[in-house]
């Protein structure tokens, strides 16, 4: 819709401006150009140089663009305290946040290929932690529901087993998709596997405006689907067809032929260069189908600049690319040696209490949480009238850092969850839930601020923004539906924290977590009538939603189903084999 408009008064003779936000008059390119040139490499260094304002604290457009130019160019670790405050919950947690404020948690799974070792840590590690399991459109396994504070146990454990961070959360490479080709196809034409191997091992981590994907397929089949993919590879008798500026999702395009029959080792620096110009030139979150799309001259510039070096800038393009694939390391791996990364994984600062705000199903034999409810709480948190107040302590001040973006804590009193902020030496506090999802997550969201003044918070889930501080306070600004309760919230020379709180028993009353957990209650089955009408036509229609667990096989054959096979697997008791399998 904006590209639509902003072409429409451009063809009015209309000047449209580019700018990344509010709080810079570059655009992302623009911007990227400067922080590359100058070596800024930290937001303080960025905002100062190219910030309307040196002392703002940005907002939820620029940070994220901000830290993404950062990694794509000097790959520090997003975690780090000058750089976490910068990052969308996804990457400050390194896993996807989900609707039930537990994250996803997706090892890297180069080509698709897996071997049974790494099946079976998998598995271990989703039945220990209770995980509910999916097979994703990019040939990995995705396991849903890890609680903020298993996140480092579990990937201790794949980490130990020989995997890494998928950077599933990451706006960089997620797969380079593969089919089987020469490696088993009798149809197969190229080494599709291998090759897809080698470009995920290659570019894996690598961030740029948006999340990129790739694909290989070993002959025009396409079982891969290369040619809807960012860049994709199919096979020919002389070497590979290179695709480039594909996607699916929301407005899906076809990808546009590059280069025919590159020849195996000429594909990397073609990709080099083609991955470079995009993450230098690339607007804020877009894709390389949209950028193609605006990028004067279209499919012919880029095969100039990329094959011909119409620029002169191939070499150049080719060395940031080496930088960038040089500097790789696994940021789980790291953030489980370091104690201090380590401490930022847990769902209370001041305990560890653990708290559910969305209650479990099961779902064909899995746990998954109960759909959104289908209205916000839109009681007037903003506008209650407590009977009393009084300072209490919470936390202490060691807990928060003096970074320029900020710091964050969500604390518990009583069964109330409390979001407190430090920013520029001054405290601010407010109810953890966001009332638009019933949401626990305040805590988690960007900080931002305006020209005017204003100092909001806003919800990872959904971006809605709360003011912080001001007669506003409480306000969302985006939402007028909704708002949250504020709190007066002071250092004192003890080194602790003190919130100005309402007795336990009336906080728990108006923001308590039981009373706004999100309960099957608060929804209807989507499936309800369907569900009804498949068991009206015919029991055979019906198995559509229960899927297969039980065995074909009777009890006397052998059969023992889904959850005894497994069971009996763990015991050590494999048929016909003393003592368990011997792996």
């Amino acid at each position: 819709m904006q590209t639509i408009f902003n072409k429409t008064m451009l063809s009015m003779g209309a000047e449209v401006k580019n700018h990344l936000c509010p709080h810079f008059e570059y655009s992302r390119a623009d911007l990227f150009n400067i922080i590359y040139v100058k070596k800024l490499d930290t937001f303080t260094a960025v905002m100062s140089t190219c910030g309307k304002d040196p002392e703002s604290v940005g907002c939820e457009l620029c940070k994220p663009t901000i830290g993404s130019i950062l990694a794509s160019l000097f790959n520090k670790h997003i975690m780090d305290k000058s750089l976490n405050g910068l990052q969308d919950t996804n990457d400050r947690f390194l896993g996807n946040i989900q609707r039930n404020g537990t994250f996803s948690v997706i090892p890297r799974v180069s080509g698709g290929e897996i071997t049974p070792e790494k099946l079976i840590i998998i598995g271990t590690v989703a039945k220990k932690y209770g995980l509910y399991c999916k097979i994703t459109g990019g040939q990995r396994i995705d396991m849903f529901g890890a609680k903020k504070g298993d996140l480092l146990d579990i990937w201790t454990e794949l980490v130990e087993g020989g995997m890494e961070s998928g950077h599933a959360y990451a706006k960089s490479l997620r797969t380079v998709k593969s089919c089987v080709g020469t490696t088993w196809c009798r149809f197969g034409i190229g080494d599709s596997v291998g090759m897809a191997v080698r470009l995920e091992e290659r570019y894996k981590s690598i961030r740029g405006p948006h999340k990129f994907k790739g694909g290989v397929s070993g002959c025009v089949r396409e079982c891969a689907e290369a040619q809807n993919k960012d860049f994709g590879l199919i096979a020919t008798e002389k070497g590979f067809n290179i695709f480039v500026a594909g996607n699916g999702g929301a407005k899906p395009k076809h990808s546009e032929l590059l280069a025919k029959d590159v020849a195996p080792d000429d594909v990397i620096p073609i990709l080099d260069r083609y991955l470079a110009f995009y993450i230098r030139t690339g607007d804020k979150l877009q894709r390389t189908a949209r950028w193609l799309e605006n990028l004067p001259g279209g499919i012919k510039y880029l095969r100039e600049v990329i094959l011909e070096d119409k620029l002169g800038i191939a070499a150049d393009l080719e060395q940031q690319m080496l930088d960038l694939v040089g500097s790789f390391f696994c940021e789980w791996t790291e953030t489980i040696r370091n104690p201090e990364k380590r401490a930022a994984f847990q769902q209370f600062a001041n305990t560890e209490e653990r708290s559910e705000t969305v209650e479990q199903v099961m779902d064909r034999n899995q746990p998954r949480p109960t759909y959104w409810p289908a209205e916000s709480a839109k009681e007037d948190f903003r506008g209650t009238k407590w009977s009393s107040l009084a300072w209490q302590p919470m936390i202490e001040a060691t807990h928060f850092s003096d970074a320029a973006t900020g710091s964050s804590a969500n604390v518990k009193r009583g069964d109330t969850q409390l979001a407190i902020f430090k920013l520029k030496g001054k405290y601010y506090a407010t109810q953890q839930m966001c009332p638009h999802k019933r949401a626990f997550a305040l805590s988690d969201g960007l900080l931002g601020d305006s020209a005017d003044g204003k100092l909001w918070v806003s919800c990872p889930m959904h971006k809605r923004n709360y003011e912080l501080k001001g007669p506003e306070a409480g306000k969302c600004g985006n939402d007028d539906s909704v708002n949250i309760a504020v709190f007066q919230v002071e250092e004192r020379e003890d080194g602790w924290v003190y919130v100005k709180l309402p007795p336990v028993e009336e906080l728990d009353g108006v923001l308590g977590t039981e009373k706004w957990k999100v309960t099957t209650k608060d929804s209807e089955d989507p499936f309800a009538k369907l569900d009804e009408k498949l068991k009206k036509d015919s029991m055979k229609g019906y198995k559509g939603r229960k899927v297969q667990s039980e065995s074909h096989l009777t009890k006397e054959e052998g059969g023992l189903g889904e959850m005894g096979k497994a069971a009996a697997i763990l015991r050590g008791e494999e048929k016909n084999r003393e003592g368990g399998m011997d792996w």
